[in-house]
Formats: structure tokens, C-alpha cells, sequence
């Protein structure tokens, strides 16, 4: 891959990762942009393992306390993000082994993002509880995580969907957010594992470059901390619902381009 190529990928995956805008949605609208119609270049797969890392990292950074705290005090809310992740594996790990095209689909894109916009819409008009993501019942949880596991389709976004829901049922936006992001220690670092076993399975020609390997990982992790910071900001102003307006006309606009270059 060339060093400009890696430099765009990181950049998207580090924002679109927390931003409720779907990380997988703008990596599958922008690949044939970004490699010329062509099919990816040797060193995606591994790329897409060292991008996972960095936004991994970033969750670590932003949230070290609480995270800390889930080997000691918080060891309940430990066992509430295993359950919340439990549907997402039992869903995305057969779909990444043997569906995968599905997660590689333009249209999957222009149809989930609006999606996507209806549920940060709905954020909007329901009103936030008051209840702290350490109070949350294992119902809770596993709500959210069959939200979270709804993600794994391209356009959905994993961090709209899992806040909404979270407010749904009684959270704090400030709590829902948290959740989602500890929730996501284990989704991202999931993801990166089955990349990694893929990539065993077959592999993908040569080595990555170290040299991009690190300049990617670190504008990863670098733009996913700005990132984590907007969110919350935005999420205490109560300006989450503007990034709706932007999935929806994305969407349209994907599809409109799908329906051009298949029929026009």
C-alpha cells in the first residue's frame, strides 16, 4: 500500500470508529475511490489489523479509569460488556468467515447509514434517564448488545445504535457513552483477532512496511482520541442528531451513485 493510501485509511477509521457515522460504512464506500475502481492492494488486510489497534488504544487512553476499574471495583460491569458482547460473536464471526462479501456491499452502505440517522433522530426526541451504566441490569446489556451486533452490517453505525439504545432504556447520555466505548474494548480487539486468524489462514502476500505499520497505527489513535473528545462534547450539548442529517444525505447519495453506475 502506498504511504498516502494509509495515511486516508487511518484518518477515516479514527474518526468514523467513535463518530456515529459507521466505520465500516465510509471504509467500504471509499475503498473503490481510494484504490481507483481497483481491488484492494496487498497489505489491506494486515493495515486493517494495526487501524484496529490504534482506535483500541485510543478507547484505552481516553478511558483508562474506568477501565482500571473493571479489574476491581467495577468488576460487575465487566461481566455486563462479556454479556453485551455475546451477540455480536455469535453473529459476526460466521458472517466474517463465511458471508463476508456482505460487509464489502456498497448498497448494504447507502441503505444502513439512514438508518443509522433514524436512530440518532430518535436519541433526539427520547428523553435521557438518569441511570448510571453501573446500575444497568443484565437486560440492559444484552439489548445493547444485540445493537452492537446489528453493526457488523456496513452503515450501521456501532456507537449511534449502542447510545440510543442505552438511553432507551433509562441511561444517562454521559453513562450511555461510556458503555459503549468500554463495550467496544472488546468488539475492536475481537475484530482485529479475526483479521489476524484470516490472515494466518491466508496470507496476504508480504509484510507490511513497520515504517506505515506505526505512521498508521499512530494517526489511528491520534485522530480517535479528537474523536472520542467531540463525541462527548457534542453529547453533553445535545448535538448528537446533527451527524443524522449527515448519514441520511450520505446514504441517498451513495445510493443514487450505486443506481447510476449499475443502471445508468
Amino acid at each position: 500500500m502506498e504511504l498516502w493510501q494509509i495515511i486516508i485509511l487511518a484518518a477515516v477509521q479514527g474518526v468514523t470508529e467513535f463518530l456515529p457515522i459507521s466505520s465500516d460504512g465510509h471504509l467500504v464506500v471509499i475503498s473503490p475511490l481510494l484504490y481507483g475502481g481497483s481491488t484492494p492492494p496487498p497489505g489491506i488486510a494486515q493495515m486493517t489489523i494495526v487501524l484496529h489497534m490504534g482506535t483500541l488504544l485510543s478507547i484505552l487512553v481516553f478511558y483508562w479509569r474506568r477501565a482500571i476499574r473493571l479489574l476491581g471495583e467495577d468488576r460487575r460491569v465487566a461481566a455486563l460488556i462479556v454479556l453485551a458482547t455475546v451477540p455480536a460473536v455469535i453473529l459476526g464471526v460466521p458472517i466474517k468467515f463465511f458471508a463476508e462479501p456482505i460487509l464489502e456491499s456498497i448498497w448494504l452502505a447507502g441503505l444502513g447509514l439512514p438508518l443509522t440517522g433514524l436512530a440518532l433522530l430518535w436519541l433526539k426526541r427520547f428523553p435521557a434517564g438518569g441511570k448510571d451504566y453501573r446500575e444497568m441490569s443484565a437486560l440492559d446489556a444484552w439489548w445493547i448488545g444485540m445493537l452492537q451486533a446489528s453493526a457488523i452490517l456496513p452503515g450501521i453505525s456501532r456507537s449511534g445504535t449502542t447510545i440510543s439504545c442505552g438511553v432507551t432504556r433509562g441511561l444517562s447520555r454521559e453513562s450511555a457513552a461510556t458503555f459503549s466505548f468500554l463495550m467496544a474494548i472488546p468488539a475492536i480487539a475481537g475484530a482485529g483477532v479475526l483479521e489476524l486468524l484470516k490472515h494466518m489462514l491466508k496470507p496476504e502476500g508480504p509484510p507490511l512496511p513497520l515504517a506505515h505499520a506505526l505512521i498508521g497505527g499512530l494517526v489511528a489513535f491520534l485522530v480517535g482520541l479528537v474523536a472520542l473528545w467531540w463525541l462527548n462534547v457534542w453529547l453533553q450539548r445535545g448535538r448528537l442528531h446533527w451527524f443524522a442529517w449527515y448519514c441520511i444525505g450520505l446514504g441517498i447519495c451513495v445510493l443514487v451513485w450505486q443506481t447510476y453506475a449499475t443502471f445508468g
